[in-house]
């Protein structure tokens, strides 16, 4: 097993994390092909290291930080197909599976076979001219309005045909990966991690009945900015961006590549939404209902 190693240095157990890690893999004999270094906290919007840097022969990839070095770690190898596993070293960490206090034990784990990969949607946003990189997104898509605070207008088309016209702050496409992220904030739905669907999220809507849709994964979307006061700003995974101006459009499909992170069996989705979300907690008492356990 050929392991590499994405690090946020920021993150003040990263140092000794990475030792643990280096020490184990040294143990079993599994050799770190390349150990990346990023800090997130300067480089908010690293987008990518260069080619390279990961090989297809890299079994799996540690993503040492809090969730955006997660999204970061999964947006650089999707098209490798390498699984990542990701050890919070942050704060909320609804990617980030393991404790850094547990991060070896979690090897050991993998090492006994004793786990599971999921393979999660993404999404692509690119120009319709093909000027422009198109970006591959594992949380999200939002386009929003920058600087004055006036409503943008958008045209959303599904597969050619006009959806409807929303004016508001802005619009989120959400993965069902990040059906728990800023789209949630915003009154959109929670999705099943492994769906094959994505939604889309309007932001403060100027019309109410615009409510939150869940499209099929092989919709694609078109985004066009009707009007805008300055500028309106693309934004993926909340680490890259784009300035948009009135007249622009953007295309919104399913990616061709897959999130793949690793999980382990006793760790459901609904345990990490009671733990993150608080689900089950009595405000006024601070503390969990003794909800029953399956």
């Amino acid at each position: 097993m050929k392991l590499g190693v994405i690090v946020n240095v920021q993150r003040p157990e990263a140092e000794k994390t990475l030792a643990s890690i280096s020490r184990w893999a040294a143990k079993h004999k599994w050799p770190i092909s390349m150990c990346a270094r990023i800090d997130m906290e300067e480089s908010p919007e690293f987008s990518s290291f260069p080619p390279g840097t990961f090989t297809s022969d890299t079994d799996l990839l540690l993503a040492l930080g809090g969730d955006g070095t997660m999204l970061n770690a999964v947006r650089t190898v999707a098209h490798l197909r390498i699984p990542v596993l990701g050890v919070n070293l942050g704060t909320l960490g609804f990617l980030t599976v393991v404790p850094a206090a547990e991060c070896t034990e979690a090897l050991d784990r993998i090492r006994r076979k004793d786990y599971r990969i999921e393979d999660r949607l993404m999404l692509e946003v690119s120009d319709p001219s093909g000027e422009t990189e198109a970006w591959p997104a594992v949380n999200d898509i939002v386009l929003i309005k920058a600087g004055i605070a006036r409503m943008v207008r958008f045209t959303v088309s599904h597969n050619g045909e006009p959806v409807s016209t929303f004016a508001g702050d802005g619009i989120i496409v959400a993965t069902p990966t990040g059906s728990t992220a800023y789209s949630l904030s915003v009154g959109g739905p929670i999705l099943m991690p492994t769906m094959n669907g994505y939604i889309l999220t309007p932001i403060s809507p100027h019309t109410l009945a615009q409510r939150p849709m869940v499209f099929d994964q092989s919709a694609e979307l078109e985004i066009a900015i009707d009007s805008v006061v300055g500028d309106a700003m693309l934004t993926v995974d909340g680490q890259l961006t784009r300035n948009l101006g009135e007249g622009s459009r953007v295309i919104i499909r399913a990616s061709e590549h897959r999130a793949r992170l690793v999980s382990f069996s006793d760790r459901s989705f609904f345990e990490i939404l009671r733990e993150k979300l608080h689900w089950g907690m009595i405000p006024a008492l601070g503390h969990e209902r003794n909800l029953p356990r399956r």
